[in-house]
């Protein structure tokens, strides 16, 4: 197909699940472009149980992935994101995407490629360019240049088989949750969790989300309250964080590895967040606490922690690698009506929602800066920001900041599109460069880099795609589609 495509100038968009909620959908960045939609690619090559890894094709959802492991392999996790369970595993790896368990940097947890050049010629990077490698899935480097970066976040060929690396399943895990009351606590939460995670005794991503997030994930924005106003008045947030028991920062992690590492981790995460609320969750305290919870409602005593339940084990289920569709409801925060029955599908229940998502260093200083910088400008637009730090590795946090509004509010959609391109410019110029973004953020990314950088991307771009036929204009590259 793709030679046809080349020889007639065919311009193609391959996409995998059409998921990437928030940087992009299915449609081609331009018109004229043939969609490629690569959905029914979904066999799942191989499963390799010692070592941790598995060889997916693009059309392998999140959901598809575990319920194999699940039969298949139960002595496998996988790590997953919140998009739900027909988000894509290869589509997310390819844009750099992340997740919630040790495995959590997915681009990281990649090694070799299978790729259709624009040409039609097939490239398999790493050690895969030798057809009898016995290591081309557990070594990413391979030998002679590393061309896997090539193919994350550009328009250079189709991925059509991808190695992702797993984890066992560990003796022993633990989750926990922890918040702040006050809303400046997060820098001192960040400079406390920072340690644990350069001594390599948190492996996971830490993810340390704000009252507004949170309660997207339980609620939708209380208009009547409110009186239409928006953004979300301060007392209003107050009161809401008394009412869901939720603090103005909340975060959670995982813990993993044997009973006794388990327990000795534990005790330092522990004595890291003193003075913080902290609870530890395993499948034991998770089940007792339900029983608990029916008892309390059928007394009708405390019956809020059954709905709390309800919201945190899927939390708990991320941190094991098990996807849901229950995080998505978060993306209807400002959506006026009730979404039609079943609409797991966030474009079928009208949720508008655009995310500026900065790296930044893990520091209090850097925390401070950007939410100095962010918060007037959402408040400006009438939006309040759904924030999550998310602690990616040792040195860094990508902040995932989001505009939620209702696509059938016409001049509610234009203000948000005004706040988004405000955002973006304020964070280049400011020195926080987003580390992903959908095609209205990409003409920005690319006028204020280096001329030089992307000069030599137009090169390789027409290397690997001599006729320009993938996505022209994805990513800032190969055509007019930003």
């Amino acid at each position: 197909m793709v030679r046809i495509a080349a020889r007639f100038a065919v311009p193609l968009h391959p996409v995998s699940t059409g998921k990437n909620w928030g940087y992009g959908d299915a449609c081609p960045p331009g018109s004229g472009q043939v969609l490629v939609d690569l959905k029914r690619m979904e066999r799942i090559r191989e499963v390799n149980r010692e070592l941790g890894y598995v060889v997916i094709e693009p059309g392998v959802t999140q959901g598809a992935l575990y319920d194999y492991l699940r039969r298949e392999a139960p002595d496998l996790w996988m790590d997953c994101t919140g998009a739900g369970l027909s988000a894509g595993v290869v589509g997310n790896a390819l844009d750099r995407g992340f997740g919630h368990t040790r495995c959590g940097d997915h681009m990281a947890g990649s090694c070799g490629m299978e790729i259709v050049l624009g040409d039609g010629r097939l490239l398999r990077t790493g050690f895969g360019q030798y057809p009898d490698a016995r290591a081309d899935r557990v070594y990413p480097y391979g030998t002679g240049p590393m061309l896997d970066g090539l193919f994350s976040q550009s328009n250079f060929g189709i991925v059509t088989a991808l190695g992702v690396w797993v984890m066992r399943r560990p003796e022993a895990f633990s989750g926990f949750f922890f918040s702040a009351l006050d809303e400046a606590d997060v820098g001192e939460l960040i400079e406390r969790l920072r340690p644990l995670r350069m001594m390599g005794l948190l492996q996971s991503a830490i993810h340390i989300a704000n009252d507004v997030r949170t309660f997207s994930a339980r609620t939708r924005y209380p208009w009547a309250r409110a009186n239409g106003l928006t953004p979300l008045p301060a007392e209003i947030r107050a009161s809401m964080r008394a009412e869901h028991g939720i603090g103005a920062w909340n975060g959670c992690g995982g813990i993993y590895g044997t009973p006794r590492t388990v327990r000795a981790t534990r005790r330092e995460v522990k004595r890291a967040l003193k003075g913080f609320r902290l609870h530890f969750v395993d499948d034991r305290r998770l089940k007792l606490a339900r029983k608990v919870a029916r008892v309390l409602g059928v007394l009708g005593i405390n019956r809020r922690l059954g709905p709390m339940l309800d919201i945190l084990e899927p939390v708990y289920g991320l941190l094991k690698g098990i996807p849901s569709d229950e995080p998505l409801a978060g993306t209807g925060w400002r959506v006026r009506t009730d979404a039609p029955p079943q609409a797991l599908d966030p474009l079928d229940s009208h949720a508008g929602f655009m995310w500026a998502s900065p790296v930044i260093p893990s520091t209090r200083a850097a925390a401070a800066d950007l939410l100095n910088l962010i918060e007037p400008i959402y408040a400006r637009h009438g939006f309040e920001p759904l924030i999550t730090f998310t602690m990616i590795n040792e040195r860094a946090m990508i902040a995932v900041t989001n505009l939620s509004f209702d696509q059938r509010q016409v001049e509610e959609a234009q203000h948000a599109t005004a706040c988004y391109h405000e955002l973006i410019q304020s964070l280049i110029r400011h020195g926080f460069i987003p580390y992903r973004s959908g095609l209205t953020g990409y003409g920005a990314l690319r006028e204020a880099g280096s001329p030089v950088f992307w000069s030599i991307a137009d090169q390789i771009k027409t290397i690997m795609d001599p006729r320009h036929i993938f996505s022209p204009g994805r990513y800032g590259l190969g055509g007019e589609g930003d």
